[in-house]
């Protein structure tokens, strides 16, 4: 599949600028964490995932700079999938589009167009 030119990095000679690059990395963090305790409830001495969130938030400007910013959809992607395998059959769907609008209305706003749009063209997160 080809790249969304769209989250391709300025500094890569894409169009996406640094700020929105931060936001998208700092809101796929959020997405994470937002889904961490379904890992901790069956893994709680595992404390990987969790320093993994704090070390992308620590050092997010570095990362959010080195990294593709289309992997942010990544996350929110595999959070959805995390919630609808941690809920009972019959209720997966739902938990899997609370989980959508919670993803959604954490968006910041200077990158809610460009991600909004990118699912709705790919269905990303329909999984």
């Amino acid at each position: 599949m080809a790249r969304d030119r769209r989250f391709v990095a300025a500094h890569r000679g894409g169009p996406l600028d640094l700020t929105r690059h931060r936001l998208l990395a700092g809101w796929a963090a959020d997405c994470a964490e937002h889904v961490l305790p379904l890992f901790t409830r069956t893994h709680p001495d595992d404390h990987r995932p969790r320093l993994a969130i704090e070390a992308a938030r620590a050092a997010g400007h570095a990362v959010a700079t080195a990294h593709m910013a289309d992997h942010s959809l990544g996350a929110a992607a595999y959070a959805v999938r995390a919630v609808k395998l941690a809920a009972p059959a019959e209720a997966a769907q739902a938990a899997g589009d609370h989980e959508h609008r919670w993803q959604r209305e954490h968006l910041p706003q200077a990158v809610r167009g460009l991600v909004v749009s990118a699912l709705e063209e790919k269905t990303v997160l329909g999984g």
